[in-house]
């Protein structure tokens, strides 16, 4: 079987070494010392994964994040860095990265998160159906809501969130319940990220006059058409 390729950006030669060490048995991974080489492999090869690091010369993870959610936003994107404060994980999620691992984190943990994107980019636990959101067409097996004029392309997250509120539509759910869900685990993180997710799902949808996405309460949300 062919090995999934992973684009690695990390500027910690003794980091890198380990990282690229551990993970070459089960993967195809390419490791990149600055953003600028970083960028130029992207541009010229096909990845189906890309780890980041955040502080590095030339051009950095955040500005690099962006330029390959603005070519692709499908792929996975999974920033490692040591910048551990709340404001920089947010900024990540903002960026349209699925995930945040923060250093010193174990290679068991990164094997597990990549092989968890790895699966869902493969789309292997999403129908293949469509379903009507106010004036859109949404297609959860390729990430798109599409109207007569216009096609918005979500990320993988996005529409994982955006699907599972259609599945349980006019309910209330609980933050954990949509957590476990979707995250796989509801601690304090996951749950700055969901609100991060749901944020981003309401801009989408802002001209959509019957379509709400609800907080409630001391509860969670409720996602609703009317």
């Amino acid at each position: 079987m062919e090995k999934s390729k992973i684009l690695y950006a990390e500027d910690d030669n003794t980091i890198a070494f380990l990282v690229q060490d551990s993970l070459e048995s089960y993967y195809d991974i390419s490791c990149y010392p600055d953003g600028k080489s970083a960028l130029e492999a992207f541009n010229n090869e096909t990845f189906d994964i890309c780890l980041l690091d955040i502080m590095m010369p030339e051009i950095n993870g955040f500005e690099l994040a962006q330029y390959i959610r603005d070519k692709n936003s499908e792929i996975p994107i999974i920033f490692i860095s040591a910048k551990a404060l709340k404001e920089d994980r947010i900024k990540g999620l903002k960026i349209g990265a699925d995930d945040y691992l923060v250093k010193p984190f174990s290679i068991e943990e990164l094997i597990l998160k990549i092989e968890v994107f790895l699966k869902r980019s493969k789309k292997t636990n999403i129908s293949p159906s469509k379903y009507k959101v106010g004036k859109y067409d949404f297609d959860p097996k390729n990430y798109t809501l599409q109207d007569s004029e216009n096609t918005v392309t979500l990320t993988q997250r996005e529409s994982e969130l955006l699907f599972y509120f259609i599945r349980n539509k006019n309910t209330v759910l609980k933050r954990q319940d949509i957590l476990k869900a979707i995250w796989g685990d509801d601690d304090y993180f996951m749950g700055r990220s969901l609100d991060v997710f749901i944020s981003r799902l309401r801009k989408v949808l802002a001209d959509e006059e019957g379509i709400f996405i609800e907080n409630v309460h001391g509860v969670g949300f409720r996602f609703s058409e009317k």
